[in-house]
């Protein structure tokens, strides 16, 4: 399966947040309002997922409590930063990153797995549910609150294990319903923990990356090819190891990391997220023994192509997560190449090609008051190199695992949110920093008029046409090392036996103009972006 993620959820703009109503003001869902960790909210999780549907994007609301100074009390208490300075700028991956995202799509899971037991034939003693017994069912889901994860965590605390916290909190929920009491043992029939984990997993991977990465980043290169569009004609000197060379365009530079950040992009979406549900070692023991004419197998593929995910059939306890090394490694590399840019942007404004548009009580120095900084893409950058040694770590972790299984998985999966917490944040800091961004033209025809020796590429190369010989050597003896001015080139030009309309064309060029296709090659970055 791939991301499944359209082009038209990508561009909706109607992102997870947590947020007030913009009418009255007042929070919403404020009869579940708790707060995790005592310093940030979170939030209420509504999902209605049929059997036969795919996974639908989670509509999230916010519930807070307490006063504007005991979350800032409880930033500063943080261990990391994502939880206290930036959590306004990552919160949106909560609902899906957090521990309450994972015990929430256990739920899920639990919930689905027995509703599909009760559609299989042969599973006698799970009779079809009335249309009413499935909706309560489904209302659980659909209801799953902050309270209601912490029960699950008041039960883990005597059971020492979070999975079969879940499968207790289910068997309460549903002991008074009749019908659904009859067949509580089948909550989490012939299941390994690992079964419930891992298309939890992949379901937090699949809502985080549809819902608030991939957006994120589409922000991301669309911000970057209005650069590339409205800078198109703007001639600006390359530099290939420090020095002068032959001109670009700013917009064409700019479309060349759309572009590339695209194709990344590209990747990660086409990327499938898999999931198994065989068992405690990947055979069906259990399932055979107690249903033999059953074909396992093929329940299990149903089930998981149900929640939108791709079914893995070949595993041993877990699913093993060669999809997340693949995952995780594309969007390091979309990050490797947002650090180029974020330093390619950094050396521009050094340069006096951009300047940056300040805003009123802002500081760039605590002692040089003159200062502005180029701290966005600077955070960017940090943030970057954080998230890719998380990304790193991950993909060449997870798909180790002795044997059938061991649990150092466990604990590390628990910190991809980190990861994705961070490249997010640095996502937002660069989209934030070309906001700011201001052209200096002025700049940019300075280095360019003073560097007329970056002619002698066309000049040699005409000359080569014509048959002039040692061109090549001709203009190294003429600018290597020398001061080189508009003057000496033209003189230069003149004293050639060139053809009069070919001496003519050279002597029209400016180091203003020599800029090649790079204007055409920015104009139409839209048709090779991969959006």
């Amino acid at each position: 399966m791939e991301l499944n993620v359209s082009s038209k959820a990508l561009t909706n703009t109607k992102l997870p947040c947590f947020a007030a109503t913009p009418t009255t003001n007042t929070l919403l869902n404020p009869s579940k309002s708790l707060t995790l960790a005592s310093h940030h909210p979170l939030p209420r999780v509504p999902l209605s997922l049929s059997s036969t549907d795919p996974l639908k994007p989670r509509k999230v609301t916010a519930m807070a409590t307490g006063s504007s100074r005991d979350l800032e009390m409880s930033n500063l208490t943080a261990l990391s930063p994502l939880d206290g300075r930036y959590w306004g700028k990552v919160k949106d991956l909560a609902s899906s990153m957090s521990e309450f995202g994972l015990i929430y799509f256990r739920v899920l899971v639990e919930i689905k797995w027995l509703l599909k037991l009760s559609r299989i034939a042969d599973v006698t003693e799970v009779p079809s549910f009335r249309k009413e017994a499935e909706a309560y069912l489904q209302a659980i889901i659909d209801g799953f609150s902050v309270d209601d994860a912490l029960e699950v965590k008041k039960i883990e605390k005597v059971t020492n294990h979070d999975v079969k916290a879940v499968e207790y909190f289910l068997k309460q929920k549903c002991e008074s319903h009749p019908e659904i009491a009859k067949v509580l043992e089948f909550f989490h029939f012939a299941c390994t923990s690992e079964d419930i984990n891992n298309l939890s997993h992949g379901l937090m991977l699949r809502e985080a990356l549809s819902s608030v990465i991939l957006p994120s980043m589409d922000e991301l290169i669309k911000s970057i090819s209005l650069m590339a569009k409205e800078f198109a004609h703007v001639p600006m000197l390359s530099r290939t190891h420090g020095q002068p060379a032959s001109p670009t365009t700013l917009g064409k530079e700019m479309a060349i990391f759309a572009v590339r950040l695209s194709e990344e992009r590209r990747y990660l979406a086409e990327t499938k997220i898999k999931g198994k549900f065989a068992g405690a070692v990947g055979n069906y023991n259990a399932h055979v023994s107690a249903y033999p004419n059953i074909d396992w197998p093929h329940v299990a593929d149903e089930f998981v192509t149900s929640l939108g995910l791709t079914f893995n059939p070949y595993v041993t306890q877990i699913e093993p997560h060669d999809y997340m090394a693949r995952l995780f490694n594309t969007i390091s590399q979309f990050n490797n190449i947002l650090i180029d840019f974020d330093r390619d942007i950094w050396s521009y404004i050094s340069l006096g090609y951009f300047k940056q548009i300040t805003k009123a009580g802002e500081i760039g120095s605590s002692t040089m008051p003159h200062k502005v900084n180029p701290i966005d893409f600077e955070n960017s950058e940090g943030n970057l190199g954080k998230a890719n040694a998380e990304l790193t770590f991950l993909s060449m972790k997870l798909p180790v695992s002795r044997m059938q299984r061991d649990l150092t998985d466990s604990t590390v999966l628990r910190n991809m949110g980190g990861a994705l917490g961070h490249s997010l944040l640095a996502y937002k800091s660069a989209i934030q920093g070309i906001k700011k961004l201001q052209v200096n033209e002025a700049r940019l025809k300075e280095d360019l008029d003073q560097t007329w020796e970056v002619l002698a590429e066309p000049i040699q190369t005409v000359m080569r046409r014509y048959g002039v010989p040692e061109p090549y050597e001709k203009l190294k003896e003429l600018t290597r090392g020398r001061a080189v001015n508009e003057e000496s080139i033209r003189e230069f030009i003149k004293g050639l036996d060139l053809p009069e309309e070919a001496k003519s064309q050279l002597l029209k060029l400016t180091p203003h103009t020599y800029v090649g296709a790079a204007a055409a090659l920015a104009l139409a970055v839209d048709e090779a972006l991969h959006l």
